[in-house]
């Protein structure tokens, strides 16, 4: 592989706000660690907003915006059923922009065989959360939030958040935010989340960012596993 498609294919890995390794992307590319480190540091030069450290991680602290792509039809298919299934499962404005694009992929999809031999099922017990919207809408725009949140413990309290990230557990889904009243990062069951109002814009601050939450993830990891080790 030609090292420009290599620096193309690792941008492309950094899409979903996902952690990156470095020796995961060695491992795909088939290249030496040191290879991928002088990538990243190729990458970061000409700027593309990768931050992260050796050992850790690194992480894409803002989307970027590449030149369409061509799709095969094992790739249209793919994103097809993709679509499909966040129609199913996701609030009303993430469905009806799925089934926009579903109609937008159609006329690409005629007889794509990955289509007829698969189908996808959705327990009837999964479904959006109430909040799901709300608490989507406030990452997008950076909205403070106050929401009733009931424990598992079944005790509700009040918070005040700044949601970061939303996660789906294939049943679940969770907001990963900071909170204010604990000064940490916490994570929220949104269909435990009661009530649900804005109350101001945040702006982006150091350490309190999702990039800063999945990077104390890897290292609370790291740690752990060095005290395995020594003990």
């Amino acid at each position: 592989m030609r090292r420009t498609d290599r620096l193309f294919e690792i941008i492309q890995s950094f899409k979903g706000g996902q952690l990156v390794l470095g020796k995961q992307l060695a491992a795909r590319f088939g290249v030496s660690l040191r290879t991928i480190y002088r990538d990243i540091d190729t990458l970061v030069a000409s700027g593309i907003p990768i931050r992260g450290e050796r050992g850790v991680g690194y992480l894409l602290d803002s989307p970027i915006f590449l030149p369409p792509l061509a799709l095969d039809k094992g790739e249209l298919a793919a994103l097809h059923l993709g679509m499909e299934m966040v129609a199913r499962i996701a609030d009303d404005a993430f469905g009806h922009s799925a089934e926009r694009l579903l109609a937008k992929l159609g006329a690409g999809l005629d007889g794509a065989e990955p289509l007829r031999n698969l189908s996808i099922y959705i327990n009837s017990s999964v479904s959006a959360p109430e909040n799901l919207l709300a608490v989507r809408q406030a990452i997008e725009n950076r909205h403070e939030l106050e929401i009733t949140y009931l424990s598992l413990e079944d005790k509700t309290t009040k918070r005040k958040i700044r949601p970061l990230h939303i996660e789906f557990w294939g049943k679940l889904w969770t907001c990963t935010a900071w909170c204010l009243k604990r000064e940490g990062f916490r994570v929220f069951r949104i269909d435990r989340i009661g009530t649900c109002v804005k109350t101001g814009v945040f702006e982006p601050e150091a350490g309190k960012t999702y990039a800063d939450y999945l990077l104390t993830i890897r290292k609370n990891r790291a740690l752990n596993s060095r005290q395995v080790k020594d003990a």
